[in-house]
């Protein structure tokens, strides 16, 4: 039986009796005295303890504390068990968490503290360990203004005494091995602020998985033994020459794509099979995903990441989201994740005041806080915070085969006096708007990740004029591979939305993106930010009656596919989806059983299958030569004329804007011969009046510019791509 035993107990030993002590490894455990071995370890709810290596020597319990120890004969220079009774018959035996050694090599915890620790998730967060043949899990966390850390779950009763972490000097690194442990277990972590004494729960930012919401612990993830069979498609994503490969991006909300009967969300498995059979009918070579990163609130679609290395619980583990990539691979389809380095929010269990502290954001709400959003803003200055964003990106590459990153937000990170006004924010050193760490960090995010695994895409959300977005950091670029083309959308999306009696006022918004559609390699995005808040689905986004609005839908996206860039079309716009975008439902899957919006579908699986076939179409998206103006200047009778190019490949494409058939009109052509349509938005298989003319010969006769012209009859809101003269 334990023996209490009445001793003035030293203030370090007090420290930890009240969970206050930054060191508890200085206290328990195993300590030499005067040539024996004193072990101590706090027990709450034990009323009898006894040492197992000691030949169950019994513990004595210090006073009418917790705390319990034995000094004997030194033990084993080997891990030692502790067996203790709560005094109802239940007991419980287990390995001393305080008889081991550190687990994170100096040398990590060097490259951590420098920023340089581009894998910090091998390191942080909690994972399957063993030491010395013991089974368990080691925690790790970084709360550099934390008096105490301690690792509560379901396995200690989230009691904060039992498991307080070791520090590890003074990097900021709290760890500690927790024997015994097995994945499947819940876990946050208990921080005591140094300063005020606050305690907060806290979920871990490492996290790799997670309750599912509203609940937010942390789950201890199994090790990862998923058996991939991408292979190929990685070995051939490395050598990848995507510049000059179609790329046509179908943008999806995993919520609301479609779901049970139940109205219940499909799992990663269901949708799998389900979304890659349906992006492969509608000929789209890959799929991008709205933030499936954990995220405690629906409604902000993934935006408001509070795990930035978990896949959302609701639809599945994180194995189940390997299968869900793994499945893409081997069905010949990409799968880029939209990801949200920006900004955070601030919910009290997650990254917000982490440690008490303003951690991870600014502690000035000048550069820390975006009030339009309500979010925090990442701290790019500190070496940890841009480590755990680059580790974060290069996680999602490795550890689920991503083939790149959307990254959210790029132009708020950029400007300093984004959504501010005078007097809101704080110039940089220079007296300039610009975050100059936050360029810092998008550069060495570029470098790393596609230094790291070439072939990885990542992609900004940037809708300013900030130059170079796309150009190789060592030229003075950010290093983005790609940028979304807003300046061509809005202008687009405003130009269509117009009675098509004015458009010839407006000429310019279809011409001007010309003049700089080469500056940067650019993604052509009607997304989902286009079809909510109020701004109506794309189909009512168009003027006219019905007939008109589908009319004009099928011109939209012929001349989006004609245009020079790579596509990206959200989810529902490929069959005419009638409402806005609704997150808490599904789309209308049911007006696939009309003709108009069947025509729609068939529309723009033709639209694919070309874009991929015709190489004019996508091998030079990013460069001059491959595209010409045929006529940009008919603003009178709304119609464009040019020719997409790729070495001898060409095709001509006439786009008549209008409800008015334009018949023989006239264009200019580079080449003799009979010039074959290939693609008309007005055929009646795509609901269509079925105007123009299937094929058209050239005549010898010098019109715009070229030797040679035809004569089209152009379809009212039509558009045509026409093959090159065939003699």
């Amino acid at each position: 039986m334990s023996v209490t035993t009445k001793i003035i107990i030293p203030p370090e030993v007090q420290r930890v009796l009240d969970a206050r002590h930054h060191d508890p490894f200085a206290v328990l455990g195993r300590h030499p005295l005067d040539g024996q071995s004193l072990v101590r370890a706090l027990l709450p709810r034990a009323v009898e303890a006894w040492v197992v290596e000691a030949s169950d020597a019994p513990m004595q319990r210090l006073d009418d504390t917790d705390l319990f120890q034995w000094q004997g004969d030194s033990l084993p220079d080997r891990p030692y068990r502790i067996r203790w009774s709560d005094g109802h018959g239940h007991e419980q035996v287990a390995y001393d968490p305080y008889a081991f050694a550190p687990q994170t090599p100096d040398f990590d915890v060097h490259l951590f503290n420098e920023g340089r620790h581009w894998h910090a998730y091998r390191i942080m967060g909690a994972h399957s360990h063993t030491v010395d043949d013991v089974e368990g899990v080691r925690f790790a966390v970084w709360a550099p203004g934390a008096e105490r850390v301690s690792v509560v779950g379901d396995f200690n009763r989230w009691d904060g005494r039992v498991h307080p972490m070791r520090v590890r000097g003074g990097s900021g690194i709290w760890e500690l091995f927790i024997p015994g442990l097995e994945p499947g277990c819940l876990y946050k972590y208990e921080i005591r602020n140094r300063d005020t004494g606050e305690i907060l729960i806290k979920t871990d930012p490492y996290g790799q998985q997670f309750e599912l919401r509203p609940r937010t612990a942390g789950v201890v993830p199994a090790p990862d033994r998923y058996d991939w069979g991408d292979s190929d498609w990685l070995a051939a994503r490395h050598g990848d020459q995507w510049l000059h490969r179609p790329m046509s991006i179908y943008e999806v909300h995993l919520g609301s794509w479609k779901r049970g009967p139940e109205g219940e969300f499909l799992g990663y498995r269901e949708l799998a099979h389900a979304l890659v059979d349906y992006v492969k009918a509608m000929g789209f070579t890959h799929i991008e995903l709205l933030p499936i990163t954990e995220h405690p609130f629906d409604a902000s679609w993934g935006y408001q990441t509070t795990g930035y290395y978990a896949p959302t619980s609701r639809f599945g583990t994180p194995d189940e989201f390997r299968y869900f990539v793994d499945h893409c691979h081997e069905n010949g389809i990409g799968v880029l994740l939209d990801w949200a380095p920006g900004h955070f929010p601030k919910d009290r269990h997650a990254l917000a005041r982490f440690d008490g502290s303003a951690l991870y954001e600014h502690e000035d709400p000048r550069k820390g806080e975006h009030r339009e959003w309500g979010t925090l803003i990442f701290n790019y200055g500190r070496n940890e915070v841009r480590n755990f964003l680059v580790s974060s990106a290069l996680y999602w590459v490795e550890e689920f085969h991503i083939d790149g990153l959307r990254v959210d937000a790029v132009a708020s990170m950029l400007y300093l006096d984004y959504s501010r006004e005078a007097g809101e924010w704080e110039p940089n050193r220079y007296g300039g708007n610009e975050n100059l760490e936050a360029i810092d960090f998008i550069r060495e995010l570029n470098n790393v990740v596609q230094g790291q695994h070439p072939g990885a895409l990542i992609v900004a959300e940037e809708s300013t004029s900030w130059p170079q977005v796309t150009r190789p950091t060592w030229l003075g670029g950010l290093g983005f591979s790609m940028k979304w083309n807003m300046g061509w959308m809005h202008d687009t999306l405003e130009y269509f939305g117009k009675d098509p009696i004015h458009r010839h006022f407006h000429h310019d918004q279809l011409t001007f993106g010309l003049l700089y559609a080469f500056t940067e390699n650019f993604v052509l995005p009607f997304s989902h930010d286009e079809v909510v808040h109020g701004k109506r689905s794309l189909l009512y986004r168009m003027p006219g009656d019905e007939w008109q609005r589908f009319a004009n839908l099928r011109l939209l996206y012929t001349y989006m596919w004609a245009y020079p860039g790579k596509k990206l079309l959200f989810m529902g716009s490929e069959f005419g989806q009638g409402d806005e975008w609704d997150a808490a439902g599904q789309l209308d899957w049911y007006l696939l059983d009309f003709p108009p919006h069947q025509g729609i579908g068939a529309l723009v699986s033709d639209l694919n299958r070309l874009y991929r076939e015709v190489p004019a179409l996508h091998r030079l998206d990013f460069d001059w030569p491959g595209f010409e103006w045929i006529d940009c200047h008919d603003a009178a009778q709304s119609v464009l004329s040019f020719l997409r190019r790729a070495d001898d490949d060409l095709v001509i494409v006439a786009l008549n804007f209008t409800p008015v058939p334009r018949e023989g009109y006239r264009i200019g052509v580079p080449r003799p011969g009979t010039y074959r349509v290939l693609l008309n938005s007005d055929s009646e298989h795509y609901g269509g009046s079925n105007a123009g003319n299937p094929a058209a010969h050239s005549e010898d006769i010098p019109w715009m510019g070229h030797p040679h012209s035809i004569v089209l009859t152009l379809p009212p809101l039509g558009g045509l791509i026409l093959s090159a003269g065939e003699t």
